[in-house]
């Protein structure tokens, strides 16, 4: 892949990411909507945003929901993957909100949480990506 098309992979990857975080956030605040519905988005941003990062990479991945398989593909040497050890309770949501299971309904608290977590996820990846040359606009 040529560096322009790289480049332009990766901010479209992190416009989807910013797209649904700001999903997930604006959801959190409508006390009359699901929190799941937060939660679910809140998973897809850091979804995205760490496909962004292995497209910026030019890493290879799996067509995964598992944030901690995405993460575990990024070279160690990136320090958001110490910052962000284990996503398992956010990856959760990528199934556990859009189908009824055998898990308790989503909580205002955890749609908060998982807001909390991609925030933290996205500003992380941001850092990285500005750190290793890849200038990041953000609206958010």
């Amino acid at each position: 892949m040529q560096v322009t098309d790289r480049l332009a992979d990766t901010a479209c990857w992190l416009r989807y990411a910013e797209e649904d975080l700001i999903t997930a956030e604006t959801l959190l605040e409508q006390p009359h909507l699901p929190p799941r519905q937060s939660c679910w988005y809140a998973q897809q941003s850091a979804e995205k945003v760490l496909k962004a990062v292995l497209i910026f990479l030019e890493i290879d991945f799996p067509r995964t929901n598992d944030l901690n398989v995405l993460r575990n593909l990024v070279p160690d040497s990136w320090q958001f993957k110490v910052e962000h050890s284990d996503l398992a309770s956010l990856t959760e949501w990528a199934a556990e909100a859009r189908y009824p299971s055998d898990m308790p309904e989503a909580t205002n608290a955890d749609a908060s949480k998982a807001v909390e977590q991609a925030r933290s996820v996205w500003t992380s990846v941001s850092t990285a990506l500005a750190e290793n040359g890849y200038h990041v606009e953000q609206e958010l």
